[in-house]
């Protein structure tokens, strides 16, 4: 097979996989067992908006989480440019097909499903040739320096090396998901069969096959947002790994470890996620209670203690999604309301209009924060990391 390959684990990398699927279990128990439910429902709906924002991100459409939030509700935003905007509706439009179609029992890896989840990706310029391959070559530039760092096998391989990497993924195999999905998504991003999109594609790819191999609860195992936060680190392995072209026979060590660290820590940060989340979700449902408002408006107190922007709007949408329909006329009230007892604070005008959290909402937020442990940033590869 003329594509890379997944090193054989050594046991300090089976290791980090042990820990990474205790820490899991872990959050598995906590979304499935914790009281009440509805928080989970904005948990998730803020981790799928951060997986959207951090790939963006890599390929520079900067927006904020409540940006990002907004467009993930098919609302607008309120700062993102116009290209930004598409770009973060592409990559949510191929996601959320993503997540639609990871548990068919029809399901099949193809070249075509490659190319329909790059025409939904970016489809909105007709210049990235959105749904095809590319047809000629492709250079990935530093763009500090617009030195060449990697450049693509040429057009004529693409067809055959993707069909490669789909039997790949269509086989069965006893190798750990969270490798597969890191070997698909190396050799997607070094085979760069896009003339743009190819590192989205690639880490969408990477969570269409986590979520096929039965990862539990896909949207909070993804890693994007890691590597948005990470994005030079990601980009120098990725570079020596891939040594400038197209080569398979490289050693690919360096990029697993580094997939595997990312994933141990986002789900440790994932983890912390939902413990404060169901601490901030009750406390506000007290306050709530002891204001005499309506049990919806914990949500717009719970996005505004996130430190997101609400809106009318986003405040509808987000109820929506947890199943529940307002008008805008009782939205409009039960925002006046949450303003008038100081739990909300009215920010812009027209347009513009938003809300930030209150004086409650931000202590109680403040008092989470402030009783965190300490964030373990050791490589868990160093012989003196932490097995805890």
């Amino acid at each position: 097979m003329a594509l890379f390959q997944a090193p054989e684990l050594d046991s300090g990398e089976m290791a980090v996989l042990g820990r990474i699927d205790e820490v899991r279990e872990q959050l598995q128990s906590r979304l499935l067992l914790s009281h009440p439910r509805r928080w989970v429902g904005s948990l998730r709906r803020l981790s799928f908006a951060r997986a959207i924002q951090g790939s963006n991100s890599i390929e520079g459409y900067e927006a904020k989480l409540d940006d990002a939030d907004a467009v993930a509700m098919h609302e607008e935003p309120i700062d993102a440019q116009k290209e930004t905007e598409l770009a973060l509706a592409g990559y949510r439009d191929a996601m959320t097909y993503v997540l639609q179609i990871a548990g068919d029992e029809n399901f099949v890896f193809s070249p075509q499903l490659l190319k329909s989840l790059h025409f939904m990706m970016t489809g909105y310029s007709l210049k990235n040739r959105p749904g095809l391959w590319r047809a000629g070559p492709v250079y990935v530039l530093q763009e500090a320096t617009g030195r060449v760092v990697h450049e693509g096998p040429d057009a004529a391989l693409v067809p055959g090396l993707v069909d490669e990497l789909v039997e790949f993924l269509g086989q069965s195999t006893p190798v750990d998901p969270l490798v597969v999905a890191a070997t698909a998504h190396l050799n997607l991003v070094m085979i760069h069969p896009y003339r743009d999109g190819n590192g989205r594609m690639a880490r969408c790819l990477q969570s269409l096959v986590l979520a096929r191999n039965g990862i539990a609860s896909p949207v909070f195992m993804s890693i994007e947002e890691y590597l948005g936060r990470n994005t030079q680190a990601y980009y120098d392995v990725l570079s020596r790994v891939g040594g400038g072209t197209w080569s398979p026979g490289n050693d690919t060590r360096q990029w697993m470890r580094f997939v595997l660290t990312a994933h141990l820590r986002q789900a440790h940060t994932q983890v912390r996620r939902v413990r404060e989340s169901e601490q901030l979700w009750t406390a506000l449902e007290e306050t709530a209670d002891r204001f005499s408002l309506p049990p919806r408006v914990v949500t717009a107190m719970f996005d505004a203690a996130s430190g997101l922007r609400v809106r009318n709007s986003t405040y509808r949408a987000a109820l929506a999604q947890e199943g529940e329909e307002i008008t805008d006329q009782t939205a409009g009230r039960d925002l006046r309301s949450l303003v008038d007892k100081d739990l909300l604070t009215a920010r812009g005008v027209n347009r513009g209009r938003h809300y930030a959290a209150g004086r409650e909402p931000a202590r109680i937020r403040a008092s989470i924060v402030a009783a965190r442990d300490p964030r373990d940033d050791t490589d868990p590869f160093e012989p003196s990391a932490t097995t805890t």
